[in-house]
Order: structure tokens, then C-alpha cells, then sequence
């Protein structure tokens, strides 16, 4: 589902643990037990580069931070937590992006990377995701 208010594009996403998918595949952790979060309204923004989450999200995922790294913000330049990367889930597509850690009273935000993996882009006149024009709508990813 999306929704669109005001030149946004929201979009709902599945979230899951990348580590945990690893230890399902080697048969060290059962499928129900993968942690996961679905969000009905990630906002999609092109400005952004990463899959950013809350603090409560990055938590909920037990993701673990490997870096920290100084980031841009419309608050200044702050340092944030990069973390471990998770399966991003959009519209049945999914992409395996790291994590900036963001403050909780911000929204998940999907930046430029994911959308590219995704191989989506931003229908900027129907305010929607729509599969990348020059690829037919396909999934494709460019490798040169």
C-alpha cells in the first residue's frame, strides 16, 4: 500500500534481520523466530542515501552497530550508528541495505540506495513508487 500527502510517498515495508535469515538457512534458529518489523508508512525520500530507522526499531531488530559515522541532518551534522544490515521488503521486492540509526521521533526514511536496488523510482505525478521505467517495470539491476 501507499499513501501520498502533500508531495510524500509512504510506503509499507518488511524489515527482518538479516543475521537471524543466515541462522534460518543454516538451520541454527527456526523460521519463526526471524525478528521482524512491518511499517505501514516508511517515507520514501529521495534526499536521503540509507535505510534509516527509529532507535526503537534498530532495538526491536536486535541490530548491531559496527560504525559510527558522521551524517548531514536538517539539524546540523551529528554522528549516528550504522548497524548491521536487514532484508528490505517493498511492494514484493527486497534489498539487503545497512542501517543508519535515526532518532525515534523520526519516521523510517528509504534513501537513494535502497530505491536503486529496489529498482524503483518515485512517480512524481500519481505520488507513488513504480517499477524503474528504463528497465520495462522489471527488477533489474544495473552492473556497469
Amino acid at each position: 500500500m501507499e499513501i501520498s500527502t502533500m508531495g510524500k510517498v509512504q510506503v509499507a515495508v518488511k524489515i527482518e534481520n538479516l543475521e537471524d535469515i543466515f541462522k534460518v538457512d543454516a538451520g541454527t534458529l527456526p523460521a519463526d523466530q526471524v525478528r521482524s518489523v512491518n511499517v505501514p508508512n516508511a517515507l520514501v525520500d529521495t534526499g536521503a542515501v540509507m535505510l534509516s530507522l527509529p532507535k526503537r526499531l534498530v532495538a526491536q531488530l536486535g541490530l548491531k552497530p559496527y560504525r559510527t559515522r558522521r551524517v548531514r541532518t536538517a539539524g546540523g551534522i551529528v554522528e549516528t550508528r550504522i548497524c548491521a544490515a536487514v532484508r528490505l521488503t517493498v511492494q514484493g521486492r527486497d534489498f539487503t541495505t545497512d542501517v543508519a540509526e535515526i532518532p525515534d521521533d523520526c519516521p523510517v526514511l528509504i534513501g537513494q540506495i535502497p530505491l536503486e536496488g529496489l529498482d524503483f523510482v518515485v512517480d512524481p505525478v500519481g505520488g507513488r513508487l513504480i517499477g524503474n521505467p528504463e528497465h520495462g517495470g522489471e527488477h533489474m539491476l544495473d552492473l556497469f
